[in-house]
């Protein structure tokens, strides 16, 4: 990947969102932008964006996202390339478990990109998700909290799979 080409937009409230991105763009050479600075400029000129959240209350959105959103739903994505990673915790809540990806994946759906990176849901222990299409996650799902110890081997194979999907 060509770091020219590629950015990681994220909001985190703890800082586990923000260390998975910082690993996911180290692993894909790109650029991290937090949500928080409105980074308009970073979506208009990059051609492979993957946007991260975490999830609160009853499958929210992350603050900086909530603050961030409408100029999303206001930006031209035609053409790019869209990525997803969410953050939440199964066990707490596991009947909204990542809803703030699906929040993400609401909003750019319909913007004309093209979006990449669906995870089969086999290997993860939750109730129910609104991020779930089709029988798959609309991207990368991590539990930091009661799932961690599966996040770098879910991190590495959802890589090696955006890897081939990203221009």
């Amino acid at each position: 990947m060509n770091s020219e080409q590629d950015s990681y937009i994220y909001g985190s409230t703890t800082g586990n969102t923000e260390n998975v991105a910082n690993q996911l763009a180290e692993l894909l050479n790109a650029d991290v932008f937090d949500a928080s600075t409105k980074p308009t400029e970073a979506i208009n000129k990059y051609d492979n964006l993957i946007l991260g959240t975490s999830t609160w209350g009853a499958g929210d959105l992350q603050d900086n996202w909530e603050d961030f959103i409408e100029e999303l739903k206001n930006t031209n994505l035609k053409g790019k390339t869209v990525a997803l990673f969410g953050l939440g915790d199964a066990c707490s809540n596991g009947d909204t478990f990542v809803g703030g990806m699906a929040q993400l994946y609401s909003t750019v759906k319909d913007l004309n990109c093209k979006i990449v990176g669906s995870v089969d849901i086999e290997s993860y222990e939750f109730e129910e998700s609104d991020a779930v299409v089709d029988g798959k996650f609309i991207g990368l799902a991590l539990d930091e909290e009661s799932q961690g110890d599966l996040s770098e081997e879910r991190i590495n194979k959802w890589v090696e799979q955006i890897s081939k999907e990203l221009k």
